[in-house]
């Protein structure tokens, strides 16, 4: 399995007083991620709407291991998960600059249409996308 690798610096307006990242930015930056590599296969939020469909987060999950501190240099790696239904699961590691993992957490979405009627099958275009990222990641 391999990973997307994306950068994250720790700013300044993401610390607190002890110079710690706030626990809610971890969730920003698998965003970030996860945009990043689902948009390389037309499947960030636009390019999904754009299909006619919605994919709500429906899970967070995020383990907190240790600390992100100011002007830290992240690298958020981003995989996804094979699924039997008609959803998305991202697994996301957050890692320090001295290769310690930060936080690891996942992410589900479901498929809707525009109105929010839940798909239980993936519609083609869809799962075509989702083929070729499970086919990079060698998933």
């Amino acid at each position: 399995m391999k990973y997307h690798e994306t950068p994250i610096r720790v700013r300044f307006n993401e610390v607190d007083l002890y110079h710690v990242a706030w626990h809610g930015h971890y969730v920003a930056w698998m965003e970030v991620a996860r945009n990043e590599l689902a948009g390389s296969f037309g499947l960030n939020a636009e390019q999904i709407g754009a299909a006619g469909y919605l994919a709500p987060v429906v899970a967070l999950e995020l383990k907190y291991k240790r600390p992100a501190r100011f002007d830290e240099q992240l690298r958020v790696l981003t995989t996804v998960r094979r699924t039997e239904t008609a959803t998305l699961e991202f697994l996301c590691e957050i890692i320090g600059p001295d290769g310690s993992t930060c936080a690891s957490g996942r992410t589900v979405h479901v498929l809707t249409d525009q109105n929010g009627t839940l798909q239980y099958t993936l519609p083609a275009v869809i799962a075509e996308r989702i083929e070729k990222m499970l086919s990079y990641l060698e998933v």
